[in-house]
C-alpha cells in the first residue's frame, strides 16, 4: 500500500514577516494505492465542523499534497519493490 497524497485542509492565512500572505494547512489523513485501487484514511479526530468556510456555504475543500518526505522516484521504487517482492536499498 503506497502512499500516494497527504490530505489537509486549510484552517487560516498570516502575513509572513516579509509581508506575503500564507496559508495554515492542518493535515486530515492520507491517500493510499492499494490492491483493489486508491483509498482515503481519515484522522480519527478531524472534524469537519470545525474547518472555516464562506458565509452559507455548506461544503469544505479537502486538498491533495504529494507527500514531502519521499520523491516521486522513491514512490515508483516501493511500488515495484511491493509487486515483485523484493527488498528495497
Amino acid at each position: 500500500m503506497a502512499k500516494k497524497y497527504d490530505l489537509a485542509v486549510k484552517t487560516g492565512s498570516y502575513t509572513d514577516r516579509d509581508g506575503n500572505e500564507k496559508n495554515k494547512w492542518q493535515n486530515v489523513g492520507v491517500v493510499l494505492d492499494g490492491k483493489y485501487g486508491p483509498y482515503i484514511l481519515l484522522n480519527r479526530s478531524f472534524s469537519p465542523a470545525g474547518v472555516p468556510c464562506d458565509l452559507g456555504n455548506d461544503v469544505i475543500t479537502v486538498s491533495m499534497f504529494e507527500p514531502k518526505s519521499q520523491t516521486r522516484a522513491e514512490l515508483q521504487a516501493h511500488d515495484q519493490a511491493q509487486a515483485s517482492d523484493e527488498p528495497v536499498f
